[in-house]
C-alpha cells in the first residue's frame, strides 16, 4: 500500500512551473555588480555636481539592468500563464492562449494579441547543435538499433523549444479539466519605469545647468 507522503494528488503534479534564462541572471547580477561599485564609488569620492550625476545614473542604469535580467520571468499553473517581462506583467487564462511558438523569439499568441517570453531566449546555435545531435542519434539507431544519445539522457530539443513544448502540454492539460477561464491582464511595471523617469530628468536638468 502506498503511503500518504509518497501519493500524489493529481493537481499537485503539474504545481506551478517557473522558467527564467540562467545567463541573463548571472550576467545581471555580474552588471549590477559592476554598476553599484561604480557608481558607488562617483558617490563617495566625486564633489557634488559628480554626486547627484552619479545616483541619477544608477536610477537609470540600475532598474533597467534588473528589468532586462533578473525580472524577466516565465510561469506556469493549471490554470494561468504568467509572463513578466522588463515593463510588462501579463497574466493571461489558459483558455485566452491560442498558440506558443519558438521561432527567433519565444511568444505566446491570444486572439488579438501576441506577448514575447522574454524568460526564455531562443538560441539558434543550440538549436542547431540539438538537430545534429538527435540527426546522428537517428542514424545510429537506423544503423544498430541502439539509440546512444538517447539512452544517455543527452537533450535532443534546444531550451526554448522543449519550453515551449512543456508550456503546450500545460495548456492542454488545462483544456481537458477545463481550468483557466477569464480575460488577459496586462499591468506595467511602475517599479521600474518610476525610477528610470527620475533619473532622466534628473540628468537632463544637470545637463542643462
Amino acid at each position: 500500500m502506498t503511503s500518504p507522503e509518497r501519493s500524489t494528488p493529481p493537481q499537485q503534479q503539474y504545481a506551478e512551473r517557473s522558467y527564467r534564462s540562467p545567463a541573463a541572471l548571472v550576467g545581471g547580477a555580474l552588471m549590477l555588480l559592476l554598476t553599484l561599485w561604480l557608481g558607488g564609488d562617483a558617490v563617495l569620492r566625486g564633489v557634488a555636481h559628480t554626486k547627484l550625476m552619479a545616483l541619477f545614473a544608477l536610477l537609470v542604469i540600475v532598474p533597467l539592468v534588473v528589468a532586462y535580467t533578473v525580472r524577466p520571468l516565465v510561469r506556469a499553473g493549471a490554470e494561468r500563464l504568467l509572463v513578466r517581462n522588463p515593463f510588462r506583467t501579463i497574466t493571461l487564462p489558459w483558455s485566452a492562449v491560442e498558440d506558443l511558438r519558438a521561432a527567433f523569439s519565444a511568444e505566446v499568441f491570444t486572439s488579438d494579441a501576441k506577448y514575447q517570453l522574454w524568460a526564455v531566449p531562443v538560441s539558434l546555435r543550440q538549436r542547431k547543435k540539438a538537430n545534429r545531435r538527435a540527426d546522428r542519434g537517428a542514424r545510429a539507431a537506423a544503423r544498430t538499433g541502439y539509440d546512444t544519445a538517447q539512452d544517455a539522457g543527452a537533450p535532443e530539443r534546444a531550451v526554448a523549444d522543449q519550453t515551449i513544448e512543456d508550456l503546450r502540454g500545460i495548456k492542454e492539460r488545462a483544456a481537458e479539466t477545463g481550468a483557466g477561464k477569464g480575460e488577459p491582464a496586462v499591468r506595467w511595471a511602475y517599479e521600474i519605469i518610476a525610477p528610470v523617469v527620475a533619473g532622466v530628468i534628473g540628468l537632463a536638468v544637470l545637463f542643462a545647468l
